[in-house]
């Protein structure tokens, strides 16, 4: 006898095959509905909390190499403390830096930062935006210009420098013996003022021009042809051009490009200190190219007063500051002019 089967107990499949819908919270058993409330948190918490654990890494690395070294030398700063016992600190206020500012060394190493900071910035971004001009030109072997420019880059500070010493030798140097050829007399690169300075600045110019260059044929990429295409009709010539579009749309890449190197001739201490290595730190004989960066070496690592060193620091600190602030003023203007 066959039996009728009951439909009445089991919910309806719609049409097409679909799933029942899922029972409410309210009908699961205690556990299962207690397990979903926990899964439910956990994934709350971490699509708030995890993107702080993504950006955790640089936090702590900043708070360890660059938040406490910046706190403990302001604090240094304040103190008569030496390398030999740097946890033993006298209270000293302001001593260090009124001592700063009545030695006439640092007030030297200050005109030696400007002026091989302004010899070394203005030729470098003059060639670097010319040389970027002549790259932005559909030229064979392209990219291997391109890769050409970052090599002077690439090379490191103690090779450069030690190039260009043999360059700039006062008996047997290249220099010398070129401006020989011509009739003029040998000229002693690393101990007269002007000649050092100008030496120590075509270490920098040379390494970092191929770096400008590429930023600046990276923002000429980005002009619309359009310009150069109306400017064209209008008559203009290539130099009208360049100097009618190509200058204003590189504006915020040359003031980018002017407070950077701004701030790394503000920090220059590699190239002095191996130009000429048997002064060291002091910069020449007579201090003729002692940078910033190579008189608060002196005084910290040389004469072993981390107190004195850490008030130059701060010095250094607060021209940043004050270049940051111009950067942010003369942007703004820029903005809003264009």
């Amino acid at each position: 006898m066959a039996t009728r089967h009951d439909t009445a107990a089991a919910p309806p499949v719609k049409e097409g095959g679909a799933a029942p819908a899922r029972p409410p919270a309210e009908a699961l058993p205690p556990q299962e509905a207690k397990r979903r409330a926990r899964l439910s948190r956990r994934w709350q918490r971490d699509v708030r909390w995890s993107p702080y654990a993504f950006v955790s890494p640089f936090f702590l690395l900043f708070a360890a190499f660059g938040l406490f070294p910046l706190i403990y030398t302001a604090w240094a700063s304040l103190h008569t403390v030496e390398l030999t016992a740097p946890t033993d600190m006298e209270w000293a206020g302001l001593k260090n830096y009124v001592r700063i500012f009545d030695d006439e060394f640092y007030w030297n190493a200050a005109k030696n930062t400007l002026t091989i900071g302004i010899i070394s910035t203005v030729p470098q971004l003059m060639m670097a935006l010319g040389i970027a001009h002549i790259l932005n030109y559909r030229l064979r072997a392209s990219t291997f210009y391109r890769v050409a420019m970052l090599a002077p880059y690439a090379t490191s500070i103690a090779s450069a420098s030690l190039l260009f010493v043999l360059l700039f030798g006062r008996d047997y140097g290249m220099i010398n013996w070129a401006l020989g050829s011509v009739g003029i007399d040998h000229i002693d690169w690393q101990n007269e003022k002007w000649p050092s300075q100008f030496a120590v600045s075509s270490i920098v110019i040379w390494r970092w021009t191929g770096y400008n260059a590429l930023i600046y044929l990276a923002a000429m990429q980005a002009i619309p042809q359009d310009l150069y295409e109306s400017a064209a009709l209008d008559g203009a010539s290539r130099w009208q051009q360049f100097i009618h579009v190509t200058l204003p749309s590189l504006r915020p890449t040359i003031l980018f490009t002017v407070v950077v190197s701004t701030i790394g001739a503000s920090q220059l201490f590699g190239e002095p200190l191996l130009f000429n290595a048997n002064k060291g730190a002091s910069g020449g004989a007579e201090h003729q190219f002692q940078t910033l960066g190579l008189y608060m070496y002196e005084q910290g690592w040389v004469n072993q007063h981390l107190g004195r060193a850490s008030a130059i620091a701060w010095t250094m600190f607060l021209i940043l500051i004050v270049i940051g602030i111009v950067n942010y003023v003369i942007s703004r203007r820029l903005r809003a002019s264009s």
